[in-house]
């Protein structure tokens, strides 16, 4: 990768609609030379997908929370059983596998209060390989475009 392909992943980024004939004269590359670049970012695996941004609120979340979840161990099968079914949640908006006092980070939309109490009785407190959960409620969500740190090519 060269800083014309760092240049059109970052264009990509701020405006994934960019029309190959815009994004060509934004990176200084003739329109065939642009295309070319982009589809071997893709077929190298460094563009995976685009992505359309959504008001929660218009979908009926009412309230976003954090759930912080510690597992009663960490063998392999618990860990990818709760990773499958946090997938499977249609509350869940992001997860992750963490470091520290907690083992997971579950990022959930709700509609309100109740559905929340109720996502962490049915849906986590349920699992056996659950041991704790800590609940922290989201007052304001602004999601950041992926930004990956390119050291010499910002």
């Amino acid at each position: 990768m060269d800083r014309i392909d760092f240049k059109i992943c970052s264009e990509l980024q701020n405006n994934a609609r960019l029309s190959n004939k815009e994004l060509a004269a934004i990176v200084g590359l003739a329109p065939s030379s642009c295309h070319e670049r982009y589809k071997k970012l893709c077929s190298d695996g460094v563009i995976t997908g685009f992505h359309a941004t959504i008001d929660p609120t218009k979908l009926g979340v009412g309230l976003e929370a954090m759930v912080h979840v510690r597992l009663v161990k960490h063998a392999r099968a618990e860990v990818d059983s709760f990773f499958e079914h946090i997938h499977q949640l249609s509350e869940t908006i992001a997860y992750y596998h963490i470091t520290g006092e907690f083992d997971y980070l579950v990022h959930v939309g709700v509609r309100d209060a109740n559905h929340l109490r109720d996502l962490a009785l049915d849906a986590f407190t349920t699992r056996e390989e659950v041991a704790q959960i800590q609940t922290s409620l989201v007052f304001t969500a602004k999601t950041k475009p992926q930004r990956p740190c390119f050291i010499g090519f910002s």
